[in-house]
């Protein structure tokens, strides 16, 4: 049996589908996954964590919430700004584990950098092949989205801040390109940006797990659109020209709140986005906001409604580029109708035509 060792920034029961779903069937494949990833408290994808063998890295003792919890996170974010703290401390473990049994490869997932530096040392200490998986990269954002906490005030301080933070995540995961055997990505539009720094770089959708995502139509007595999942930011997702479209219906006549329904399945602060953005639309009456689901239970719901919603913006020299997230995918499986606000004019436009 061969051995892959997987270092990641998230992983099951923490918001990590991707890794999730590919130890799931490599398992049946054949191989062994062995897992090293930072420890999040979330239980959104605990169905997936299954009998893979994971060592979580804890970072943080204090809850982020409290004094303690934030300075504990500005002390943290300054080590690993500095000295790589959390990559050194997630390669030792990884190192530990290869002393303890043999590995075949080495994968690194990761979202931005971390813990791509962790993956080359390992990959140079071990002499295994490094390859590198990127869910999303840095270009694709159209603001500093990227970064955890953003920045509310914009000043001459904040932006030499967000500026330092770019440049070393670029620096950081440009290196583990340039060592990295082979490198995947999730849309033709990475592909294309990360050629630039490893030209063996192939494309792997998102897709989606056939045995939890199939069509299975429902009667409702509503016309429901509904959303799933997080946004980041307005300049990334833009729904105003559904809500202006929905506001013309209702003062037309064709529509009313009794049989019409907008459902948001998303965090607080997702929530509080879209009402700021609809604030200026006389739609309120139509929307419903709803708590995050757990992953193993949105099926049931793209499957009980009638549109499905994908947010997106127009791919600008300033815009977000190349988004094609799992929802995407999870949508197509159901084979339910999607509307996508506002188009990309690109690769995501194609794709919802194509299918």
């Amino acid at each position: 049996m061969k051995k892959v060792l997987i270092l990641c920034d998230l992983f099951p029961p923490a918001f990590g589908p991707r890794m999730g779903y590919l130890c799931k069937y490599l398992q049946r494949a054949g191989w062994k996954p062995v897992v090293v990833a930072e420890q999040i408290h979330d239980s959104m994808f605990s169905f997936l964590k299954g009998d893979t063998a994971v060592t979580y890295i804890s970072y943080y003792r204090f809850n982020k919430k409290g004094i303690l919890g934030k300075l504990e996170w500005i002390w943290i974010q300054l080590l690993d700004l500095l000295f790589h703290y959390k990559d050194r401390k997630m390669a030792e473990a990884a190192i530990r584990m290869t002393e303890k049994e043999s590995f075949d490869i080495l994968l690194c997932s990761s979202f931005r950098a971390f813990p791509l530096p962790a993956a080359r040392k390992v990959a140079q200490t071990c002499k295994l092949p490094l390859v590198v998986d990127l869910r999303d990269i840095i270009e694709q954002y159209a603001g500093d989205e990227y970064i955890d906490y953003s920045f509310k005030h914009k000043n001459l301080f904040t932006m030499g801040i967000t500026r330092l933070f770019r440049q070393k995540f670029l620096c950081d995961r440009n290196k583990a390109l340039a060592q990295a055997a082979h490198v995947t990505t999730i849309s033709p539009w990475h592909v294309e940006q990360l050629r630039r720094f490893n030209p063996d770089t192939s494309l792997i959708y998102n897709g989606y797990d056939p045995e939890l995502f199939y069509p299975e139509l429902q009667k409702t007595d509503q016309f429901i659109i509904t959303y799933t999942g997080r946004i980041i930011s307005l300049a990334v997702r833009d729904p105003h020209l559904l809500f202006e479209a929905v506001e013309e219906l209702h003062k037309t006549g064709q529509i009313s709140p009794d049989k019409f329904r907008i459902r948001w399945y998303m965090d607080k602060q997702s929530q509080q986005l879209v009402r700021e953005a609809s604030a200026s639309c006389c739609i309120a009456d139509y929307m419903d906001y709803l708590d995050f689901v757990s992953a193993d239970k949105v099926p049931a719901l793209l499957n009980g409604s009638s549109v499905l919603l994908q947010l997106a913006n127009t791919f600008a020299s300033d815009g977000p580029k190349g988004f094609m997230t799992t929802k995407l995918f999870e949508a197509l499986a159901t084979e339910r109708p999607i509307l996508c606000v506002r188009s990309d004019e690109s690769y995501l436009e194609e794709t919802i035509r194509k299918t």
